[in-house]
């Protein structure tokens, strides 16, 4: 008799506390004995370790079972720029999905664990569990709509409105992982989260600072809690006061 895999039960889907993420309801045990087949443990990556890089071919999608990621765009001339971050449970690599090679890097914020899917077994999955099918439907959707509010951001002409949504956003995020959206970690740098709104990094502070000192936010460190989400909310949807 073969003896148990006790480190493949420990990483298995079955045992992921963020299957709920993954995964869509009531997926039942042999269909997830049959993603255990499929899906690649990585080694943890290090701080700043790339997990790929722009101009790869696509081959696998990932999600980050413990840490945070960026992703980073490249200009001819050699400027990056922060577009994204990742948090725990969110997919990764949807970037190459429409050319077939990813259009960013991405790495590490802190230590990281991640799970890889390679595509062709994922694929071949799909069509036959269409729950799946239609989860991964649903998490592209949500990148969709990330991408967009990285648009509206940058589009705010004023820099607390800009954090305000960043923050708000966050918050929406955390909640979808079962943390609490009032007070979490912000795995990024200041000069990270500079480089995502379009501001110089003096700006993130000063206006970090100018939401503390309203009452909206309290800051220490990495460490923020949300004081007054119905503040903050308005300034996130302003029109909503006109009602």
């Amino acid at each position: 008799m073969d003896g148990i895999d006790l480190e493949r039960l420990r990483r298995s889907c079955a045992q992921c506390s963020l299957q709920v993420l993954c995964l869509p309801a009531g997926i039942g045990g042999d269909e997830l004995h049959r993603l255990d087949d499929i899906v690649r443990s990585r080694r943890p990556l290090e701080q700043g370790e790339t997990l790929f890089r722009a101009g790869q071919g696509l081959a696998s999608l990932y999600v980050a079972r413990e840490g945070a990621f960026k992703t980073l765009a490249t200009d001819p001339d050699g400027n990056q720029q922060v577009i994204g971050f990742h948090l725990p449970g969110e997919l990764m690599g949807l970037d190459a999905l429409g050319r077939g090679r990813h259009a960013c890097d991405a790495q590490a914020l802190t230590r990281a664990t991640v799970c890889e899917i390679p595509l062709d077994q994922l694929e071949h999955v799909c069509s036959q569990l269409p729950g799946l099918q239609h989860q991964l439907l649903r998490i592209i959707g949500q990148g969709i709509n990330r991408d967009q509010g990285h648009m509206e951001m940058l589009g705010r002409r004023h820099a607390n409105e800009r954090m305000a949504l960043f923050l708000h956003g966050l918050s929406e995020r955390y909640q979808l992982l079962g943390r609490p959206g009032d007070m979490f970690v912000l795995p990024m740098s200041r000069e990270d989260i500079a480089s995502y709104l379009g501001m110089v990094i003096e700006t993130v502070s000063r206006t970090l600072t100018k939401l503390q000192d309203d009452g909206l936010i309290a800051v220490r460190g990495r460490q923020l809690k949300i004081l007054d989400a119905a503040r903050l909310d308005a300034i996130v949807h302003p029109l909503n006061e006109k009602l």
